[in-house]
């Protein structure tokens, strides 16, 4: 489990392709490690003392733009929650529901109002002042419709994660609220 809180960026250093798989190769952390990449959580496999080696197996390449990175590009990192740590964020599980992409940004005076595209069939678990996980970032929503949704970001955000660089027509990954996803369930279950 995740917060969505990052604690750094991290570079790629390569996407190996392994068939209906691939290898990511990044930043650094011990073997057996839970790390979120951009949203994504994936399992520490191998490490060279200054470069981290994840499995990425077909069905996270589907649903996510992991497989879409390049070598160079930044992204967000988070280490798993420890059970005794604080939640800064929200409960952000690092399994990605699908993809989005940045539709429009308008600067503000201290922050950006940033809109997003959404899948429909993902808009029924976003709602206004809602939490959603953005590339693995925990944001607030201040306003949604029915394929989009919108997000400030402060300074602080745009300054410590690669959201700060993103531009109309970049793509990103969408985790929405698992508790919202659990209700869901329930109420359909009645």
């Amino acid at each position: 489990m995740f917060t969505g809180i990052i604690e750094e960026l991290g570079a790629v250093v390569g996407l190996e392709p392994r068939g209906d798989s691939a290898v990511l190769v990044s930043a650094d952390t011990h073997h057996g490690a839970s790390i979120a990449v951009n949203g994504v959580c994936l399992t520490v496999v191998g490490s060279d003392g200054e470069r981290l080696h994840f499995d990425v197996m077909a069905e996270t390449l589907k649903r996510s733009v992991i497989g879409a990175l390049r070598p160079a590009e930044q992204v967000n990192l988070e280490r798993a929650v420890r059970a005794v740590g604080r939640l800064d964020g929200h409960i952000v599980q690092g399994h990605v529901d699908g993809t989005g992409v940045l539709i429009s940004r308008a600067p503000g005076d201290a922050w950006d109002l940033v809109r997003f595209s959404m899948p429909v069939d993902l808009a029924r678990y976003v709602a206004e002042k809602g939490s959603i996980a953005v590339d693995g970032v925990s944001l607030t929503v201040t306003g949604v419709g029915p394929d989009w949704f919108e997000v400030g970001l402060i300074p602080e955000t745009l300054r410590a994660t690669t959201l700060g660089g993103k531009q109309p027509g970049d793509p990103v990954n969408l985790e929405v609220d698992v508790l919202a996803k659990y209700v869901a369930r329930l109420v359909e279950a009645r």
